[in-house]
């Protein structure tokens, strides 16, 4: 702005320099300096010092003064001209100082690129409109980002979103029901396909369905979104694919059936080193590693691949390693003979009885002990059973709990406790006499011994029933019936605990004429000799038949040399002293009670538990064939035998519950054929035929 051709700087205030009253006005007051004139009629009161022009003449027209306000012919107010550019409030100019001591007068900088001349509002304009423009474009943008995202979202929702699969199968755009329908289709075939699972170096196949295994098709497609989707499951679907994995429903009690099958079938017992005697002999049990399912990881391991990728399934097997090497067993088994140089004498009260070798290496065994070595183990209790009446008097001796068949049914007469030898005090001193050497005279302490099973453990046993029974004839009055009916006396009323292994030698013991056995002919070598005992086998074979039809487990049984007419072919079995053995197992649940009895014309064996199995017998038709031979022989010691041709039998056992077959198991036996002996007096030479 310019004033009387002078340059002057604006004010910061445009008030700076109007003159302030010098008393204070009070509010509505009128200042008593000012003129009527200072102030526009009816207006507003103004400042002191500033003259009321600011809003035009008061008058009639007036010409326009410097402020370029007006009035119009008509005395009104009129509006006022094109505005010029805006200049400051004219203010008092201060004295003039001479040319030469004003300072250069400073422009304001200019905005880059533009003009310092221009008016300060065209200055903000641009800086404005782009911001405009920008707004615009960012709302266009988001507004395409909108549509981008709506539009699909509103096509994919209620379905399953494109790129969703589940083991390959597409379900991507369908509902639920028809994703459904489409794995139901095209799933089920693998879902009934059978696994391969792997143990070690075995294979093994399990069927999904009888494994519980199920393909869970709701559960499934639950996992996919089917509803409104959001955003990024929309980027995910236009731009990827989603694998579902199949939900699986698993039957637990079909799962541990069948991995409590594959058990039976992986599992092995770690067999430990042992030495035992067979034939006065020691003889080697190699250590062998045994081994056992993880059954939980293996159940889990089977549910993971089911409906997964093809192949085989490892499932975990556990390595049990037996406490000694074989190493170890052969270094004791170089020593075990030491043990069998003489039998074993025991004493009490004066009394005394003789443990023979024979008893010695059928009880007597080394096995595994604390300190990585081996020692011997002797089974006292089954080792005097049948000397113990020579130390004790059988009045004061205990009494097992048993039955007696009253009518059709058995009736438990009580046990009751007595005096016997302590066996745990009996088989530490054997153990230390083979282990350190000594004195072979052992002196035997008695103790108060419990019977082997309480009332109330035999009341629980289930034995309310004949499940067997099997009779074989002989000729009455024989020393050979002597000895059947001396082994069937000891043996009645016997009871065989669930789990229990019976061992004929182990419970009679070695037969002799204290308990009143004699000698009678046995098959020893191909040939007929007297011995103590002799003709038991056919008690043996009764027993046998018995465990045959009662469903129970073989443990071991060795069929005669050569076929004897009066037992069924292939259902036979013999025994001698200390070896061969019979066993049989109780693997039921049930006790199973011995009961045997006799007459003139033969003898008869009984089991007493609760049924489980009704068995059939087959028995193939002989073959293999082969012809006698005949001989003669003479001498006090001869005893002739008839002729018999030789042959190979198959007997199969059926086992059928309620009518059905359960199982079946088949054993065959070899004969060699008798030969066809005849006794001549001793001058005439023996020969062969």
């Amino acid at each position: 702005m310019r004033n009387a051709g002078a340059s002057i700087d604006p004010p910061t205030d445009p008030f700076a320099a109007v003159p302030l009253p010098s008393r204070p006005v009070r509010p509505g007051a009128r200042d008593p300096n000012a003129s009527s004139g200072d102030r526009p009629k009816g207006g507003p009161r103004l400042p002191p010092g500033v003259s009321p022009d600011i809003f035009g003449p008061s008058g009639g027209a007036q010409p326009a003064g410097p402020s370029g306000f007006g009035r119009s012919a008509t005395g009104s107010a009129g509006l006022p001209p094109a505005a010029s550019p805006p200049q400051p409030w004219k203010m008092a100019t201060p004295p003039e100082r001479p040319l030469q001591e004003r300072p250069p007068r400073e422009e304001p900088p200019a905005a880059s690129g533009g003009d310092p001349r221009q008016p300060e509002s065209s200055r903000y304009e641009e800086p404005s409109r782009r911001g405009r423009r920008l707004t615009v474009v960012i709302l266009l943008l988001l507004l395409l980002a909108g549509l981008a995202y709506a539009v699909p979202a509103i096509v994919m929702s209620g379905k399953m979103l494109p790129g969703t699969r589940v083991h390959g199968v597409d379900i991507g755009g369908l509902t639920a029901t028809e994703a459904a329908d489409k794995l139901r289709d095209r799933l089920p075939g693998k879902a009934g396909e059978e696994m391969v699972v792997r143990a070690g170096d075995r294979k093994y196949s399990i069927d999904p369905e009888k494994a519980g295994l199920e393909f869970d098709v709701v559960a499934t497609i639950d996992q996919a979104h089917s509803g409104f989707p959001a955003p990024m499951e929309v980027w995910r679907a236009l731009t990827g694919t989603t694998e579902l994995a199949p939900k699986i429903s698993v039957d637990s009690e079909r799962m541990q059936s069948t991995v409590t099958a594959l058990a039976r079938k992986i599992d092995l017992k770690v067999r430990e080193g042992a030495v035992t005697f067979e034939g006065g002999k020691p003889v080697v049990v190699t250590p062998r590693d045994g081994r056992e399912l993880e059954r939980e990881a293996a159940a889990r391991a089977i549910r993971t691949a089911f409906l997964g990728p093809a192949g085989e399934v490892e499932l975990p097997v556990s390595v049990i390693k037996p406490k000694v090497t074989a190493e170890v067993v052969r270094e004791a088994a170089a020593d075990a003979g030491k043990a069998l140089s003489g039998p074993v004498t025991l004493t009490y009260a004066g009394k005394q009885a003789q443990l023979p070798v024979e008893t010695l290496a059928a009880h007597l065994s080394f096995e595994p002990d604390s300190s990585g070595g081996m020692g011997p183990v002797f089974d006292a209790r089954s080792a005097v059973a049948t000397v113990e009446n020579s130390l004790v008097d059988p009045a004061l001796a205990p009494r097992e709990p048993t039955f007696q068949i009253v009518g059709a049914a058995p009736k438990l007469i009580p046990g009751r406790k007595g005096k016997g030898i302590d066996d745990d005090k009996l088989a530490e001193a054997v153990a230390r006499m083979v282990a350190e050497g000594g004195s072979r005279t052992i002196p035997v302490v008695l103790t108060t011994v419990q019977p082997r099973v309480s009332e109330a453990e035999v009341r629980k046993l289930g034995i309310k029933e004949k499940i067997s029974e099997f009779t074989t004839p002989y000729d009455c009055c024989l020393p050979r019936v002597t000895n059947i009916r001396t082994i069937a006396k000891l043996l009645d009323g016997y009871l065989v605990k669930p789990g229990e292994t019976f061992s004929l030698n182990g419970v009679v013991g070695q037969r002799d004429t204290a308990r009143g056995f004699v000698p009678a002919p046995m098959i020893q070598g191909g040939r007929l000799v007297d011995s103590v005992g002799g003709g038991i086998s056919q008690f043996v074979t009764t027993m046998y038949n018995a465990v045959f039809f009662g469903g129970l487990e073989d443990v071991q049984h060795m069929a005669h040399e050569f076929y004897i007419s009066r037992y069924p072919a292939g259902r036979e079995s013999t025994v001698s002293w200390p070896a061969p053995d019979f066993r049989w197992k109780n693997d039921s649940k049930y006790g199973v009670l011995v009961k045997t009895s006799y007459t003139d014309k033969g003898v008869t064996v009984a089991f007493w538990s609760t049924k489980r199995y009704d068995i059939e017998s087959i028995s193939s038709e002989r073959y293999d064939v082969t012809p006698f031979k005949s001989a003669t022989d003479s001498g006090p010691t001869c005893i002739p035998m008839v002729g018999q041709q030789g042959f190979t039998i198959d007997v199969t056992r059926v086992f059928k519950q309620d009518g059905k077959e359960v199982k079946r198991e088949t054993k065959k036996t070899v004969y060699k054929p008798e030969t066809d002996l005849k006794c001549v007096p001793s001058t005439t030479p023996a020969q062969d035929e």
